[in-house]
């Protein structure tokens, strides 16, 4: 008994020892024959899950923890459990765990900050990091500080929050970087480069100083803030230098699986529908194991839309409808994953199914319906139906009185020259904001411009309430006041004449320019000559004694030779000799002798000559020796005597120079 005794003292010294220096694997082995001796030891158990965990052993040391539940009380070993379950990404189960403890420790409040970042309830962990700070006082304030940097720029860059000014220093390029990705969410992108510029800088002189950090190291330490340099270098509109600072950070093959998906997403946002090659192999990066647990929500999101974009651009339909129904059910009310899908309709030109589905998605999801409404009229239009399109508009309340939405529907039914309806657009939307914003400019320029329209398609007697009100607003506004009187005069003259006592004098209206200095000016384009000075015997003679100008005489026209004047002109003379009606064509000559009958270069009168048969004189031919047919031979020779047989050949190879072509001479209709 007294040497078991002893046995186990000494394993629990070899526990703390290995503990001490770090060396878990051998602790492990003692408190294994800890637990040999008693398997209940509560202290024993603690040190095995503690062993474990170092070790990397969250799956054995959940299953210790979950065996031995009544050896080991749920408020001692809180802790570590929640932390394995962190660990496993089993982030809801943690997040009751800690919940369920009765005592929260400092390090309970740290996983539990650290549990709601991951579940996106920035809020509640900002309030559990600021508490931390306050009440703690250790080595850890630092990283505490980091984290709260980090709560602060998620709020920023996902809900769009206005930070608070909390003072958080910037001695580290962690806070720096995270300063950074506060000032993107605020869009103040100059601002964030010149901090991600200073956060490389702390970064390279902090991990200089050690010696045994190697440059690809320093490298891949600064990855994520050149990463995020190329991202708002993009936003920007620097794609080339974005995209060349991207690859960088790819080529380095940075072991952060997190950071590698959103480069290579950022990647094919530049591509686009353009070098499709290179996007399908960055596409492989964002589905790289354990991506889920690395990026926010809405990182995943854009992910997979990307995912689903690139399908429809690389003609995969049947992959794109996948991806896109799949997002629909996660997202229901987004509309990106409808607008998705109708783009591969329109793709494949099916408009019809396509407006279907934009109408179904409006009426589920009236509070997403601005957005699809504005995609429904644009299908309308590409169709040419462009009433349907502007009652589409009409519909949105949101943007129903907005100017540019206005300015839209008035072009439209000008377009389809329905200006009752463009009259009814200006005439609402002046009543919206003489109700809400009276005497604005908004206001006062929908006015301005349904008098001009009105004025424009002959409506001065509409046109005058619009009138009366922008002079009421300005009654120094002569172009205004001259409207006004123009239509009055078509309806009321007495009512024009008593407005144009308003109109300023020509004494007021006229202006101290010198026209002289005007019209001699460098931008003059036209300059009245002055009359020159009578001098002596330069006067001007009058009417009748000087000189008239002779009036230049026209030539007569040239008559033909044998014209004859008693002679009528012949009526059809304009017309060409073909289609004249005495036109009787052209007079057939003789004959004349023709070449052709019979053999080439042979004629009739001098075949007789050539028949050898019929000279009685000529002596009979005699064959040659070895010739079997030599009558029939000679007799086609006579005959053909000036026809040049045709020479066999080799087929030559096909040239591949390619024949110039001919310059035509210069000269008639066809030039060179």
């Amino acid at each position: 008994m007294a040497s078991g005794t002893g046995t186990t003292a000494s394993l629990w010294t070899e526990v703390n020892r290995c503990g001490q220096n770090g060396d878990f694997t051998r602790a492990l082995k003692a408190v294994n024959k800890i637990l040999n001796e008693n398997k209940d030891d509560v202290t024993a158990l603690h040190c095995k899950v503690v062993c474990l965990i170092h070790n990397g052993g969250f799956k054995e040391a959940l299953n210790v923890i979950n065996t031995h539940t009544k050896s080991l009380p749920s408020d001692a070993i809180a802790f570590e459990k929640a932390y394995c379950e962190y660990r496993l990404n089993r982030v809801e189960n943690a997040l009751k765990t800690i919940e369920a403890a009765s005592e929260q420790s400092n390090k309970l409040k740290e996983l539990y900050g650290q549990v709601l970042y991951r579940l996106e309830r920035y809020g509640e962990c900002q309030e559990v990091y600021n508490d931390l700070i306050r009440n703690s006082v250790d080595e850890y304030e630092e990283e505490r500080t980091t984290n709260l940097s980090a709560v602060v720029a998620a709020q920023s860059a996902w809900e769009k929050v206005a930070p608070e000014d909390l003072g958080l220093p910037e001695t580290t390029y962690e806070l720096c970087y995270n300063m950074a990705c506060t000032l993107i969410g605020q869009g103040q992108l100059t601002e964030a480069m010149n901090k991600l510029r200073e956060a490389e800088e702390l970064c390279r002189s902090s991990l200089a100083e050690d010696s045994d950090v190697t440059e690809e190291e320093i490298e891949s330490e600064l990855a994520i803030i050149h990463s995020q340099m190329a991202y708002i270098m993009q936003l920007q509109g620097r794609t080339e230098d974005a995209l060349q600072l991207y690859n960088q950070v790819i080529k380095l093959k940075p072991t952060d699986v997190g950071l590698l998906a959103v480069t290579a997403n950022n990647i094919i946002t530049i591509n686009k529908d353009q070098n499709v090659f290179d996007s399908k192999k960055k596409v492989k990066l964002t589905n790289a194991e354990g991506v889920e647990y690395k990026l926010a929500r809405k990182q995943l999101q854009a992910i997979e839309f990307n995912k689903a974009l690139l399908a429809m651009y690389t003609n995969q339909a049947d992959q794109c409808r996948k991806l896109s129904s799949s997002l629909q059910s996660q997202n229901p009310g987004h509309p990106r994953p409808v607008l998705i899908q109708v783009a591969q309709l329109c793709r494949e030109k099916q408009h019809s199914k396509a407006i279907e589905l934009l109408q179904k998605f409006s009426d589920q999801h009236p509070e997403s319906a601005s957005g699809i409404k504005l995609t429904m009229a644009q299908l309308y239009l590409t169709q040419a139906h462009v009433t349907k399109a502007c009652d589409i508009l009409r519909s949105i309340e949101e943007f129903k009185h907005k100017p540019g939405m206005v300015s839209a529907l008035v072009t439209m039914y000008s377009h389809e020259e329905d200006i009752d309806s463009a009259i009814d657009i200006f005439s609402q939307s002046i009543q919206f904001y003489q109700s809400e914003q009276p005497g604005s400019a908004a206001h006062l320029a929908l006015v301005r411009e349904a008098a001009n329209f009105k004025l424009k398609y002959g409506r001065k007697k509409e046109a005058i309430s619009d009138l009366e009100q922008l002079w009421k607003q300005n009654t120094n506004d002569v172009h205004t006041l001259a409207q006004l009187i123009s239509a009055y005069s078509l309806v009321d003259t007495d009512k024009a004449k008593s407005l144009s006592k308003h109109l300023p004098s020509p004494e007021t209206m006229s202006f101290n320019v010198d026209v002289d200095e005007l019209e001699n000016s460098h931008g003059a384009t036209y300059v009245r000559k002055k009359a020159a000075k009578v001098v002596g015997e330069n006067l001007p003679k009058e009417q009748g004694q000087g000189d008239v100008k002779k009036k230049r005489k026209k030539k007569k026209g040239k008559l033909p030779k044998n014209y004859d004047p008693t002679s009528t002109p012949d009526p059809e003379r304009w017309l060409p000799m073909r289609e004249r009606s005495y036109y009787r064509g052209r007079k057939k000559g003789k004959k004349k002798e023709q070449i052709g009958k019979g053999t080439q270069g042979a004629t009739s009168s001098a075949s007789a000559e050539l028949d050898a048969s019929k000279t009685a004189s000529s002596p009979p031919t005699s064959p040659r020796p070895g010739s079997s047919t030599g009558g029939a031979a000679a007799a086609a020779s006579a005959s053909a005597s000036n026809v040049v047989p045709p020479r066999q050949q080799k087929p030559s190879a096909p040239s591949t120079r390619k024949k110039q072509p001919q310059k035509k001479k210069k000269g008639g209709k066809g030039g060179w």
